[in-house]
């Protein structure tokens, strides 16, 4: 089984940009709507009831879609994206035991683990003298390692930052605005997190060319 950093585009992926992204967001689309019309959907469904209430549909959905997600980016990508790869894990460990338990704690919880296990490797791999952001994105763009190490340090406080976040919503707001900002704060965040890094990727970034004749 392989995995591929999320920003380093395959082939496949090259050509199927419109499926990678329907890849990555179908889940928490899927999530989202269930959630809304789960009581819909159990009139629709009588066998979905055994689940428990909307937000347990709704969890038991994520995770088929997520299984799904991850065997279509396999098949036709040829690989899985790490960051939907270890998400997917957690998403499967802690929907199990919300459904299980009749607990909607472990998948409000999930945001939480995922973005301090993200946080606390890139922090914790600087204090051994390792980017580990560098290992993931190499291969999108070369950097000194000024511009690594500082790219690091914000990306692993900005993961804690989303982990404190999650949790100041989902304790508390109500289940659907935590659905909601899961689905359509989080994204947003994250996309005018990364625009706001280019400067510093453009100011530490490589001229292999420039740097082979020197």
């Amino acid at each position: 089984m392989s995995t591929e950093s999320d920003i380093t585009p395959s082939a496949a992926d090259r050509h199927h940009p419109l499926l990678k992204l329907a890849l990555e967001l179908g889940p928490l689309l899927i999530f989202f709507f269930a959630n809304l019309r789960g009581q819909w959907l159990v009139e629709r469904f009588p066998a979905l009831s055994e689940l428990g209430g909307p937000l347990f549909v709704a969890t038991g959905l994520f995770m088929a879609a997520t299984v799904t997600s991850l065997v279509v980016s396999k098949i036709v990508l040829g690989h899985l994206p790490i960051m939907p790869f270890v998400s997917g894990i957690v998403v499967l460990i802690f929907g199990s035991l919300s459904i299980w338990l009749q607990n909607e704690t472990f998948i409000k919880m999930k945001p939480t683990i995922v973005n301090a296990l993200f946080g606390v490797a890139l922090l914790g791999g600087l204090a051994f003298g390792r980017s580990l952001l560098g290992y993931v994105f190499n291969a999108a763009f070369q950097l000194d390692a000024e511009g690594w190490r500082k790219l690091t340090i914000r990306w692993g406080i900005f993961f804690l930052f989303l982990a404190v976040l999650n949790e100041v919503v989902w304790r508390n707001f109500s289940d659907d605005t935590w659905v909601a900002f899961k689905v359509w704060g989080t994204m947003p965040i994250t996309i005018i997190f990364t625009l706001a890094q280019m400067p510093l990727v453009l100011k530490h970034s490589l001229n292999p060319e420039t740097d082979g004749e020197k």
